[in-house]
């Protein structure tokens, strides 16, 4: 049986929903981020990089949303993870890509300056300016689920859910804690609603036990 380690409200979301929504027998291993299990000798040993999330198939271990996803594609032929037209899949894969080496690292900067330097004023200026860069990230994001139903699709990659629409669900959680209000993105906003409905993914979220909106108007 695969198991998934995941961090509640974590990018490990992704893989997390896209099992769900696999409707296939996995173990979800809970590694409490806020606690450091992630750094305990346990997890390390899994991965040394103590990051989630971590799949394990067959004591095979797969780190990095990127390669889970591409795994999970393999593995679960007729689960549609990714699209199999190639123009589709190209195009999603670029989402992917984009949320993670982009946006994720954007929200890095915001949530845990002190790990690009140790000076306090300089960690202020860094989670200020990244909070601008999020705001636009979020219009780019935005601007992907206008795209996607101009062209008569339901989910972000086409006909059915995958992990784009996971990894916007959490891109657009962490944009409330970096202060953007969800009514300054209304399209996307009202997609990420209607994610956070779809059955899988309200299992995830509960399992994860995850508050959707973050926005603290004050």
């Amino acid at each position: 049986m695969m198991q998934l380690y995941f961090g509640p409200g974590a990018c490990s979301f992704v893989p997390h929903a896209v099992l769900q929504a696999a409707g296939i027998e996995f173990e979800p291993r809970m590694v409490k981020l806020h606690k450091g299990e992630q750094n305990e000798d346990a997890f390390k040993a899994i991965n040394p990089r103590s990051q989630v999330p971590v799949l394990v198939d067959d004591g095979e271990v797969i780190t990095q949303i990127l390669a889970i996803v591409g795994y999970l594609d393999k593995k679960l032929a007729g689960a549609n993870v990714l699209p199999t037209d190639a123009v589709a899949r190209a195009h999603a894969i670029e989402a992917l890509s984009w949320m993670n080496n982009t946006v994720h690292p954007t929200f890095t900067h915001f949530f845990m300056p002190f790990k690009f330097t140790k000076d306090e004023t300089a960690q202020a200026e860094i989670k200020k300016f990244a909070a601008v860069q999020y705001k636009q990230h979020m219009l780019d994001l935005q601007a992907l689920v206008v795209r996607a139903k101009a062209q008569g699709h339901e989910w972000l990659t086409g006909a059915h859910f995958g992990p784009v629409d996971a990894y916007a669900l959490t891109l657009m959680r962490w944009g409330s804690m970096a202060g953007v209000n969800p009514t300054d993105v209304p399209q996307l906003w009202a997609q990420i609603e209607k994610t956070a409905m779809h059955a899988p993914v309200a299992a995830t979220i509960e399992r994860e036990r995850l508050k959707l909106n973050m926005f603290n108007p004050t």
